[in-house]
């Protein structure tokens, strides 16, 4: 258990944490008794785990500490940390709520990156995901929509940052379905 994955394990347990504080800060909102340290507390865990996200790959980097275990533990708690933000400020009582079609996407994206990747892996033997500039800035404009919406819920451009990381969001998936395909015509396996 080296520190980098000591620190993603951290970062996945915070997630909890995060969902239960911002779900109370939510149902009291609704209740007309918002506690504004349940907010607070919310918003300091969805940072301190999306900062974390850069110190745990810093950290393997820098001390040659990568691992397999790592590279498992790491995309658990970058997706989880970013399902959990979409899902709870979609269905929870919080100023702003993502509309239902936005955490649509980002899991139906991800649902067909996950089945392609099995897929590719047992038709070619081998899968080689390499993640896109398309997908890094999708990632970028998810995590800045949810913090905008816990940090600054009267933003004004919020609609608009949230149908860029629905665009980012979807032309990444195309990108990497596109990929997919490439893969299979290498290993002799699709024709167009």
């Amino acid at each position: 258990m080296t520190v980098a994955n000591q620190i993603t394990l951290v970062r996945i347990l915070t997630i909890p944490v995060f969902v239960a504080m911002a779900v109370y800060y939510g149902q009291g909102l609704q209740a007309g008794d918002p506690q504004e340290w349940q907010r607070w507390t919310a918003i300091a865990l969805f940072i301190l785990a999306a900062a974390s996200d850069g110190l745990d790959g810093f950290v393997a980097r820098y001390f040659n500490q990568r691992t397999r275990l790592g590279q498992i533990l790491d995309p658990i708690a970058d997706k989880g940390l970013l399902l959990a933000g979409l899902i709870t400020l979609t269905f929870s009582h919080w100023h702003y709520q993502f509309p239902l079609w936005f955490p649509m996407l980002v899991i139906s994206r991800d649902a067909v990156l996950v089945f392609g990747a099995v897929l590719l892996d047992f038709i070619n033997g081998k899968v080689n995901v390499k993640p896109s500039w398309f997908g890094k800035i999708a990632t970028v404009f998810q995590m800045a929509a949810i913090g905008m919406a816990m940090l600054h819920p009267g933003f004004a451009g919020m609609n608009a940052l949230v149908l860029a990381a629905g665009a980012f969001t979807l032309v990444s998936g195309i990108g990497y379905v596109i990929d997919g395909v490439r893969q299979l015509q290498a290993g002799g396996h699709a024709s167009v």
